[in-house]
Parts: structure tokens; sequence; C-alpha cells
């Protein structure tokens, strides 16, 4: 499809959704609708959020219904290998399997320090030494290589939360630059992403500065803007563009970007959760409307392959703020309006 009639296509679809039948499906590119998902957490600080195969059956079949054709998911280090030497895949198999039979692809994500391996004995810090991580992240690439093709390297390595200390992604860089070369070895044929970025342009910046180009396959970053912003799109549209720019000043202009994250609350009036970092908690309408504009107006970017958003299922009072309220659907799966936006876009999407 060229690129004048992927616009009138997606502007058909956001002013007119119910007009545009299966038939218009795309047939010549792979659909550009995934979500990020926490399928395997199962743990006390996330309340347990799948505690079993069916509780996570129930949320994929919601996500074949909708359209999802990716999930983001985390293959946590410290799951895997809780001490030195000690391996347990079995919680992830059972996951794999089921995305798998559900036709449904992983973008993994490698993350993040074991608790035996971290440089500073916490999650969110770089592992004492390269070494251990690329032996980690090359062993559950091999694993799982014939039925996942895409892997990220952590999540948002440019924010304080997820890595400690900051250094102008100088570690980060280093570490990337090791585990692209392992993973490359191991699958020739896998993706690598960089680790989503949070911090706006700066972090795309920083990320070249500090000597990763060459050591990943597609850019990868997050937006967040609150729906009750009127120029919300422009300026996610804005830092596509120069995301974009600052791509091909680095020779990465052919390179596609990968949004992994984006989201925003759609939370019930009657609720007492507390609102997000970006102000008041959007309602459920006004998330479906902001679902509807990501997936018609960021989509209209070329450079834009696949957009996340973030979460698919509500959380269980693991935030205690609006960012519980992320998902297209409740925490007891029932639908949101959020879901049908979804759904809508991506039926015209899907083969």
């Amino acid at each position: 499809m060229s690129k004048k009639a992927r616009i009138v296509f997606l502007a058909l679809l956001f002013l007119y959704p119910g007009a545009l039948m299966a038939e218009t499906r795309q047939n010549t590119c792979e659909s550009p609708f995934g979500v990020l998902e926490f399928l395997n957490w199962n743990h006390d600080w996330n309340n347990f959020h799948y505690p079993d195969t069916d509780t996570r059956l129930q949320t994929i079949d919601l996500m074949q219904e909708a359209g999802v054709s990716i999930v983001r998911m985390d293959f946590l280090w410290q799951d895997i290998e809780p001490s030195e030497g000690l391996v347990d895949y079995s919680k992830y198999d059972a996951i794999v399997d089921l995305l798998y039979r559900h036709n449904i692809q992983i973008l993994g994500l490698l993350d993040y320090s074991a608790d035996w391996a971290s440089a500073c004995n916490r999650w969110n810090c770089p592992p004492r030494d390269n070494a251990l991580f690329v032996k980690y992240a090359t062993a559950v690439v091999s694993r799982y290589k014939d039925k996942i093709k895409y892997w990220e390297l952590w999540n948002e390595p440019d924010s304080h939360t997820y890595w400690e200390p900051q250094d102008g992604l100088q570690a980060y860089a280093g570490l990337l630059k090791d585990v692209y070369t392992a993973l490359k070895r191991e699958d020739p044929a896998c993706v690598v992403l960089n680790g989503g970025l949070s911090a706006g342009l700066a972090g795309v910046n920083k990320l070249y500065d500090a000597g990763a180009q060459g050591y990943f396959d597609v850019m990868n970053v997050h937006i967040f803007e609150s729906p009750a912003d009127p120029i919300a799109v422009k300026r996610a549209q804005a830092f596509v563009e120069l995301t974009h720019k600052v791509m091909a000043r680095n020779g990465d202009g052919g390179k596609k970007i990968w949004i992994t994250e984006v989201g925003a609350p759609g939370v019930r009036r009657t609720s007492r959760a507390a609102n997000w970092w970006m102000g008041k908690n959007p309602s459920e309408k006004e998330q479906a409307r902001w679902v509807r504009q990501v997936y018609t107006e960021l989509l209209k970017d070329e450079n834009v392959e696949k957009i996340f958003w973030a979460f698919f299922r509500d959380t269980n009072r693991h935030w205690k703020t609006g960012v519980d309220h992320f998902g297209l659907i409740r925490n007891d799966f029932s639908a949101k309006p959020s879901f049908g936006a979804y759904k809508e876009a991506s039926s015209h999407w899907k083969r």
C-alpha cells in the first residue's frame, strides 16, 4: 500500500470506524497491533496477577479476539535463575507454548538483574559482570529461538526507576553490544531491540552518543501523553519524526521504529484510584478515544512499524494509582470500551 493510500485508509478508520469491513484488511504487511502484558506475574509483589494457566488462557483468548498480533513480556532473569546455576524455565515454557498455539508472536524482554548478579544488590542495577547476563540471555534465546524471533534488552534503561545509576547510557550501551553480538551468533535470524527509551529525544541521542549504533535492529521508544491534552497526538507524532531524524543522522534512517509502550488509564468515575503521573485519570471512554487516535494517527508515519498498548489487562493494586487501570480489559476480565476500539482498528489490518 502506498503512503497516500495508507493515510486515506487510516483517516477513514478514525472518522468512520464501522464503515470498513473485514475485506479491507491488509494482506501485504504484518499487523502493527501489539500489547504489553505481564503474563509472567505470579509473585507477592504483584498480588499473584496470573496464578495459573487458566487465568493466562482467559487473557490470551481475549487477546486473540481483540486482534493482538504480538505480546511484549518479560523473561525475568530472577525468575529463570534465582541463584547462580539453578535454572527453571517451566513457567516460561508454558506461557510461550500458550501464545504460540494462539498464533500470537512474542517480543521477549531480557531483564533485569538477578539478585545474586546485581552490581548493587538490586534488580534495577546493571549486572556486576556483563558475561553473566550474556550467558542468561543467550540461554533464553537458544531455548526459544524456534518460537521467538524478537528480543529486547532491558526496559527503560534511560530511567532512574529501571537503571541505576544513570551514566548517559554508557554502561547500558556496553551491555547491549555484548548481548547483541552473542544473540546474533546464537540465532542470526533474531531481531534485537534496544530497551524502550522513556526520556524522550534526550534518550535517543544518548543511545547514539554512548556508541550503541550497530547493536540494535529496531529503534524502540515509549510515548506517554495525556488524552486530556488537545495536542497530545501532535506531540507524539513530532517525537516520532524527530526520533527518525536522529536515526538518519546516525546512519540508521532505514531502520523501523517500534513504540513498545503507549497508554493511559481508563478509570470508572466511581473508582477511588489516585491520579496517574500526568494528572487527572481519563475515563474509560476517554481511554477508548485515545486508543483509536494512537492506532490511526501514529501509524500514518511510514517509519512506525508496531505499536504496543500498555497494558492489556488492568493490574491489581500494584501501582495504587490510575496506572493500575491502563488495561483494555478490567482486572476481572470484562472488556472496556478501549477493548472495542482496539478490536475495531485491528480488524482492518489482520490478515
